[in-house]
């Protein structure tokens, strides 16, 4: 099952990366789609990608309002 740019969970970018990934090292993958498996792994990377900088976005709003001092 391909992963859907807009519903991709990094999970499941993650795991079809990977299995693009081990297909390429085991030379399963035939020249002529080699091409199209790597231009679907930077797919998959610039959507991995996008989930971290939004998580570490959060993550770093969320200790930001950690670290402010009480209106009390």
């Amino acid at each position: 099952m391909s992963v859907e740019k807009s519903g991709a969970s990094f999970s499941e970018a993650l795991a079809e990366l990977e299995a693009i990934l081990q297909r390429i090292e085991s030379e399963e993958t035939d020249i002529d789609r080699l091409a199209d498996e790597l231009k679907r792994a930077a797919e998959l990377l610039e959507i991995c990608r996008g989930k971290i900088r939004r998580a570490e976005a959060e993550v770093t709003q969320i200790v930001q309002k950690l670290d402010e001092p009480d209106g009390d």
